[in-house]
C-alpha cells in the first residue's frame, strides 16, 4: 500500500478538470435561473421518439452525464407523460408511432409544451412526406418550439432549452 501512495505522490492528478467556456458556462446560469423563475426550479421533460435514428437521443443522454449535469440546473427526464410539463419530439412522424405520440401528448396534464429537436420533426432531413412518414410534427402538434441540427450538440439543446424557457408565457 505504501508503494501505491509514493507511485500517487510522484505522479500526480492525471485527470483533467472540465473547463467550461464562457459561453456554455452563461447559458447554464441563464437557464438555472430561468427554469427557477418560470418552473419552480424544476422542469420535468419526457422525451418521445417518434421514429428516429437515435443519434438526437443519444445527444440528450449526453445532458444526463456529469460534464452536462442536466439535474444540477433544475431539468430532468420522466418516464411518464404524467409528470412531465414538456414534450421533447425527435424523428420523423412514422405511420406507426404517430398514434402514440398523439397518446402522449394527451397524457401530458396542461399547461404543456412541445418542441421538437433535430431536423427530422420538421422535414427538414432527408425524408419525403410517404405511407410511413406522417411528418412535420407541426401538422399533428402545436409546436411551442424548435431545436435545430442533424443531430444538436448538447450546448445547442442547452441553448435551444434556454430560448424556449425565455419566450413561453406559465398563464398561457
Amino acid at each position: 500500500m505504501l508503494r501505491f501512495w509514493e507511485k500517487r505522490a510522484k505522479t500526480g492528478i492525471l485527470t483533467e478538470h472540465p473547463e467550461f467556456d464562457e459561453e456554455m458556462a452563461k447559458i447554464r446560469r441563464e437557464l438555472k435561473e430561468a427554469i427557477k423563475k418560470r418552473f419552480a426550479g424544476s422542469l420535468a421533460i419526457r422525451m418521445v421518439d417518434g421514429g428516429s435514428c437515435n443519434a438526437c437521443e443519444a445527444e440528450c443522454n449526453a445532458l444526463s452525464n456529469p460534464y452536462y449535469d442536466l439535474e444540477r440546473l433544475g431539468i430532468r427526464f420522466v418516464a411518464s407523460p404524467r409528470h412531465a410539463d414538456v414534450m421533447l419530439l425527435s424523428g420523423v412522424q412514422t405511420f406507426n408511432m404517430l398514434l402514440h405520440v398523439l397518446d402522449c401528448w394527451e397524457q401530458i396534464p396542461a399547461p404543456k409544451w412541445c418542441i421538437t429537436l433535430g431536423d427530422c420533426p420538421a422535414m427538414a432531413a432527408p425524408f419525403e412526406k410517404t405511407f410511413a412518414v406522417k411528418g412535420p410534427a407541426a401538422d399533428y402538434l402545436p409546436v411551442a418550439h424548435h431545436i435545430p441540427g442533424c443531430p444538436p450538440s448538447p450546448k445547442i439543446i442547452l441553448q435551444g432549452l434556454l430560448n424556449f424557457v425565455k419566450k413561453i408565457h406559465i398563464n398561457d
